[in-house]
């Protein structure tokens, strides 16, 4: 990790290791490693050879079979790489093994290379206190494999007789887990903080919509062309660490927030998950989840599905979903392909920030989504009570407004979370007198 991290020239050349358990070769297995090639050439690295490796059960020691671990090892040397890639995740153990027996080769597994991604990517405090725990945590338990070439030096006469090495490692542990604490808490502030920031969003009660999905799926571009944005859109994995809101403007008027969140990924590491869950806590807390999906991929469901288990690991399950196949554009959306896809999700939306196609049929479904949220309401409010009317503007919420001699009166779609405040001042069978004032008006 630390040489990935630190000297990028110090490997070039990389191959990548798939493992099949099952009697075959699945295609989710190439797939896969095909993911796992372009999460390498995103931190400069370049895939020289790829492999797949069948194997009854894990190994131990090495992960495959020791007659396998060796051709692996041959195949590396043939092709000068300095380091393999796993696609599973090697135990500190099997690294050892692995670097002890190859020599010079770096040997490393997908969560080191998603950890390098996102600490590339990583802009904001939170973001950089986030990959900072994921990488101290998962360097822990590694330690010990850039020791032990000390190991073997035996320190005189101590009470304990430690070699050396083994002390360094203790000093170097205690190091690590007083940085992870000192993280923690820093990354406590900064939770608190963003908290403080949701709660002012929520004094003005804005219906909150997040966008999720796969990473590289077009969510940031979505928010770019839904609520006339320049949020950073790259084609590149990861491309957004950090939420970002937006105010989108609907055709009829009303108002709600729209939030960006980080891609995920399949075999995202579980560190990565609760490093980020603060960020990811956008989603869990807003009304709608807009799942978004490339449509140009292959195999659509992994990476369905692989947004759903996150989703379920955070416990956002019971919050409504829509669901929205983006990036058109790149398909025959003639092809039996496609229509099966039509067929099998029915409800969903098919969008294309390229051309535009279905993007203000999506902000027609927000807004019958945003709609069915509201109740019709005519108010009557009192001429000091202007900071309810200025909530209702800027939710949206006003059809027509007109002051008159008792107040103001409003008509409009009240939202559901505004209703408390405003139910004292609805209008009633009594109020003919103050209709006849309106219709004087018209």
């Amino acid at each position: 990790m630390f040489d990935v991290r630190e000297d990028p020239a110090m490997v070039q050349r990389a191959l990548l290791v798939g493992v099949e358990y099952g009697k075959v070769i699945s295609d989710e297995t190439i797939s896969l490693v095909e993911e796992l090639e372009e999460l390498v050439n995103n931190i400069g690295v370049e895939v020289i050879e790829k492999t797949v490796i069948r194997v009854r059960k894990s190994n131990p020691k090495y992960l495959i079979g020791a007659g396998q671990a060796e051709e692996v090892m041959q195949l590396a040397r043939a092709h000068r790489c300095d380091v393999i890639v796993f696609d599973d995740e090697l135990s500190p153990a099997q690294q050892r093994n692995w670097e002890r027996d190859i020599r010079k080769t770096l040997v490393i597994d997908r969560q080191e290379i998603i950890i390098d991604i996102f600490a590339q990517r990583a802009q904001t405090k939170e973001a950089k206190l986030q990959v900072d725990l994921a990488r101290m945590e998962y360097s822990l338990p590694r330690l010990r494999r850039a020791w032990t070439h000390l190991g073997r030096q035996r320190g005189g006469g101590g009470v304990t007789q430690r070699g050396e090495g083994e002390t360094q490692l203790e000093i170097d542990q205690r190091l690590v887990r007083n940085r992870i604490a000192k993280l923690k808490r820093e990354l406590e502030v900064v939770i608190k903080q963003r908290k403080v920031q949701r709660h002012k969003r929520t004094r003005i009660p804005l219906p909150t919509a997040a966008l999720i999905g796969y990473t590289n799926a077009g969510k940031s571009s979505l928010l770019n062309h839904l609520t006339d944005s320049h949020v950073i859109e790259e084609d590149k994995v990861f491309a957004t660490l950090d939420p970002t809101s937006r105010r989108l403007e609907l055709p009829n008027g009303q108002v709600m927030i729209l939030t960006d969140t980080v891609g995920f990924v399949r075999k995202l590491p579980h560190r990565l998950v609760d490093a980020f869950k603060a960020t990811l806590e956008e989603a869990v807390v807003s009304d709608l989840l807009i799942h978004v999906v490339d449509i140009s991929q292959h195999d659509l469901e992994p990476y369905i599905e692989t947004t759903l288990s996150v989703i379920e690991e955070l416990q956002a399950t019971d919050v409504k979903r829509l669901l929205v196949f983006n990036k058109v554009d790149l398909v025959d959306t003639e092809s039996d392909r496609i229509r099966a896809i039509r067929q099998n999700y029915p409800e969903a939306l098919f969008t294309s920030t390229q051309t535009g196609e279905g993007l203000f049929e999506l902000q027609q479904v927000l807004e019958e989504i945003v709609s069915a949220q509201s109740s019709p309401r005519e108010l009557l409010l009192p001429h000091n009570r202007y900071d309810i009317l200025n909530q209702l503007h800027k939710v949206g919420a006003v059809t027509r407004e007109q002051a008159i001699a008792e107040g103001i009166y409003v008509s409009g779609n009240i939202p559901a979370r505004l209703m408390d405040q405003v139910s004292p001042f609805e209008l009633n069978g009594k109020t003919k007198a103050i209709r006849n004032q309106l219709n004087e008006f018209v």
